[in-house]
């Protein structure tokens, strides 16, 4: 058995000689392993004390970030260069348990693709554990993954999961629903969280808005990246609808109550204006449909090519 686990590290210096000492008890019955660290800038000794550790043994591995780039950079670096069949992630905080990744490893093994974590007795102030249900809770209303906690660092992945998902931005929140944007299969087990004892957290109460609006990009892309004349038309539409309606009292106050044009030129005007925008909204429609048939045909004569070899 082959196994990946990736944690990024952001000034955690004061956990990582216990972190280090619980991974090597945990993985010690695995046949085969690596511990990726993604250093994301760190500016308390961390980066130097990974990369001492690294020398010494060599299923230890080290990406250095020069400045922190958060950590959908950092676990998109670790996807690419993790090699293992089951792809563990965790934060390097202590907080996550690493007597779990066996426990999420067997879970794997049943046939499961993504196994996500679940902080059901979790250890945070009010301030996180409030912010974390609510967003919990739209996020599974929206995307349709049942799951608890989106947002737990602790997961298990099957190899082809971590590579055929983009992680960026904030990304990193909605994992499992872009796992379950492509068919794979999502489950959840309840996990350990242990409280910090180590550093601050490094995450503010603004984290809320930017996954709103995180949450927003990842409908849209998954709903109309393939279908875009479904958004645009029903714009267009309704526009059209709107502006006809417009022109047709225009017309009956004009040969019905015989008054001039000249009386009701603004919502006249008006009308036409309606029904140009829907006419436009219908041509970037048509040509997002246009691109996005070009793009899948490209997509499939790779796909072709790569099921031949």
């Amino acid at each position: 058995m082959n196994v990946s686990v990736i944690i990024p590290v952001f000034n955690e210096r004061g956990s990582l000689s216990e972190l280090v000492k619980e991974l090597n008890q945990s993985l010690n019955s695995t046949s085969e392993w690596e511990v990726i660290f993604i250093d994301d800038g760190s500016s308390d000794g961390s980066s130097e004390w990974l990369a001492n550790q690294c020398e010494q043994n060599p299923n230890y591995k080290l990406i250095q970030f020069f400045r922190n780039y958060g950590k959908s950079a950092a676990l998109s670096e670790g996807f690419k260069a993790a090699n293992g069949d089951y792809i563990i992630t965790m934060d390097g905080d202590l907080q996550d348990d690493p007597a779990e990744i066996q426990t999420l490893i067997s879970k794997l093994e049943e046939g499961w693709d993504l196994v996500s974590g679940w902080k059901k007795t979790r250890h945070d102030p009010l301030s996180k554990r409030i912010p974390s249900k609510l967003f919990n809770f739209v996020t599974r209303l929206m995307t349709g993954v049942k799951i608890h906690d989106f947002n737990c660092g602790l997961k298990g992945y099957k190899k082809a999961v971590v590579k055929s998902i983009e992680v960026y931005g904030g990304r990193h929140r909605y994992i499992p629903a872009l796992a379950g944007q492509r068919k794979f299969k999502v489950t959840e087990i309840v996990v350990n969280h242990r409280p910090r004892q180590f550093g601050e957290t490094k995450y503010g109460g603004s984290r809320i808005f930017h996954g709103f609006f995180d949450l927003i990009t990842l409908l849209f892309l998954n709903r109309y990246t393939q279908q875009p004349l479904h958004l645009f038309g029903f714009f267009g539409l309704g526009a059209l609808k709107l502006g006809i309606i417009v022109e047709c009292i225009v017309l009956y106050y004009k040969y019905g109550l015989g008054e001039p044009f000249a009386l009701h030129m603004a919502l006249l005007m008006f009308g036409i204006m309606l029904i140009v925008i829907g006419i436009q909204f219908f041509s970037i429609g048509l040509l997002g449909e246009m691109i996005a048939r070009s793009t899948q045909s490209q997509e499939d004569r790779v796909r072709k090519v790569i099921t031949k070899d």
